[in-house]
């Protein structure tokens, strides 16, 4: 008795998982050179009508931040903090949204757990 593959199956065998493997290392690649490209980039990042300014790096680490001169309250604390947070979580939520939006053109919205 014979049996049969399911449909859309090809009986390449061998060959044809080297062509698949082939495409998984060429993908691997292009991954791990984009991956290293958007480590390499800086946002910057305006909060409070450009009132603070930070740099952030696709690493995640904050490079620089700037706060213009008039929003330094000594009576209103609170309010420069709130600008410093709103900018360092703006600048992680767009490394993070960048750099998933970047690697899902390299693996076609294949999901890869642990990698974004």
């Amino acid at each position: 008795m014979r049996s049969r593959l399911p449909a859309g199956y090809s009986s390449g065998g061998p060959s044809n998982m080297q062509g698949m493997m082939k495409q998984a290392q060429k993908m691997q690649e292009n991954m791990a050179k984009l991956q290293a490209e958007l480590e390499e980039r800086e946002y910057t990042i305006k909060s409070g009508g450009s009132a603070v300014e930070l740099v952030i790096t696709g690493k995640k680490e904050v490079k620089s931040i700037k706060i213009s001169p008039e929003v330094i309250d000594p009576e209103d604390v609170e309010m420069l903090e709130d600008l410093i947070l709103a900018a360092v979580n703006e600048g992680i939520r767009t490394v993070e949204d960048t750099n998933s939006a970047e690697m899902e053109k390299v693996t076609g919205s294949i999901s890869i757990p642990g990698l974004f």
